[in-house]
């Protein structure tokens, strides 16, 4: 089996770090800092220039797949800018493929993540209830949705850190 070259297990060891501290500050504060998600971003373009254009150009996808692929959930209200942010630099380290992996890894532990916060607050049945109409009638739900946003809202940041460190692992 062909070892990793060292800027992956450079790369990867980046975005464990990156995205836990994330994860971190996201649940004691609600928020995931500028300057942690572009310091991030410009670590894993320095990475990708130093393997030559076809790693540079792997990363700038990456950053753009993970823009591309958290945004929708930012403009529904799902998830914070923040959280977008940080998929699109960890982007720049796991390139395309892994951070769509990423992506859908950081779905389903957001996933995860809701169902036991609905728990937790003793509102999974509403929750189920809201998820359901929302697929009916997205305009009027998300309206009603927003208005319990205090009592619905948890830091993403953690399922973003799982999904990334678990593609930065396999993919």
């Amino acid at each position: 089996m062909p070892q990793p070259a060292t800027s992956d297990a450079i790369g990867a060891a980046a975005v464990a770090l990156a995205a836990t501290v994330a994860a971190l500050i996201d649940v004691r504060t609600g928020r995931i800092p500028n300057v942690l998600t572009a310091s991030t971003a410009a670590f894993g373009l320095l990475l990708a220039a130093g393997g030559g254009m076809t790693a540079l150009t792997a990363a700038l996808i990456g950053g753009a797949a993970g823009l591309a692929l958290m945004t929708p959930g930012y403009l529904l209200g799902g998830t914070g800018a923040g959280d977008v942010k940080l998929m699109a630099a960890l982007g720049t380290l796991l390139g395309p493929a892994a951070t769509v992996w990423a992506f859908l890894l950081t779905a389903i532990a957001g996933g995860a993540l809701a169902v036991a916060h609905a728990v937790r607050r003793r509102r999974l049945g509403i929750t189920m209830a809201r998820a359901a109409k929302l697929a009916a009638a997205p305009v009027t739900t998300k309206v009603e949705i927003d208005a319990d946003a205090p009592k619905t809202r948890f830091a993403y940041g953690p399922a973003v850190a799982v999904g990334a460190i678990t593609a930065a692992l396999w993919w």
